[in-house]
Order: C-alpha cells, then structure tokens, then sequence
C-alpha cells in the first residue's frame, strides 16, 4: 500500500511520499510509519453531518433497510433479528418506534446497545465504523453495516459477533 501526498491530497497507493520543495520526493515505508498513516487515513464526520444523521427518522431509513435485504434473498424478520440484536427492541417496540416517526437520536436513547456492538468493524457510507467519534453517529452506522452484511449473504452469527 502507498499513500501520496500532494498538495494537501491523499491517495492510496503503496508506500506513504511526500512532496514538496522542501523534502522534494521522498519514500517513508509505513511499516516504521503506520501510526502517522492511520491519522491521516482516520475520517471525521461534521458537526453538521452528525446533526443530520440525529435528527433524521428512523422510519423513514427502514423501508430502505427492509427492502435492501429483501432484494438480496433475506427476510424481514432476520432484519428484525439484527435490529433486536443490536438495540434490544422486539418487534412491537420497534412497531411503536417507526409509527411514531422517531429521529436517530430517540432511537438509540431508548435502545439497550449490545455490548458486542463494539467488535463492528469496517467501512460503511465512507467511514471506517471504528474510527468515528460521535456516539450516536457510530450507533448509526453500526446499524448500517450490519444491514449490509446482511444483504451480503453474510452468516447471522458471523452478523450478531456469535461466532
């Protein structure tokens, strides 16, 4: 793997190069380095994509989640498994949640988040799930990855961190 940086842009290469007048072309091995390429790499939501992802309603992103696994051969109720899985509601507190159009942030304050959310991992929406630092943000994208394992085809125990 390097990484280029030009003028203030990253891309992903192989080996991490900076340019510029000053050092002129020179190749840093990320293996001595690794720790400088995981900050560069990190990613930050804004204060403005948090706030939109809180006040978004959770009713209007199921029908999404719902018809996602439904194309790719899953069921409702092995979504609902997940969703139980990950926030502790059963199908009628869910029921409740999405006919009273509840925001994100509702949503996960009412939720008992599994303590096994934590071993969610990966890229999902252009965020590495691990690395983003508002909690509600993260809870959300929890949420998304493991629907997308889903449609995937991905093992429900592989998806609920069972096995």
């Amino acid at each position: 793997m390097r990484l280029v940086f030009k003028s203030g842009q990253l891309t992903k290469l192989g080996k991490l190069e900076i340019r510029n007048s000053k050092f002129g072309d020179e190749a840093i091995d990320l293996a001595f380095h690794a720790r400088i390429a995981y900050h560069l790499l990190a990613m930050k939501t804004s204060n403005a994509h948090d706030q939109r992802i809180a006040t978004m309603s959770f009713a209007s992103v199921y029908p999404m989640y719902l018809a996602k696994v439904k194309k790719k051969g899953r069921t409702r109720d092995e979504l609902h498994e997940v969703i139980q899985w990950l926030t502790g509601f059963d199908d009628g507190k869910l029921q409740e949640l999405i006919e009273g159009k509840a925001t994100f942030e509702t949503f996960f304050a009412k939720a008992r988040l599994n303590p096994n959310a934590r071993f969610i991992h990966g890229m999902i929406c252009g965020y590495r799930v691990e690395d983003i630092e508002n909690p509600l943000t993260r809870q959300v994208r929890y949420l998304d990855k493991l629907v997308d394992e889903l449609a995937q085809g991905r093992k429900m125990e592989k998806i609920l961190r069972s096995g």
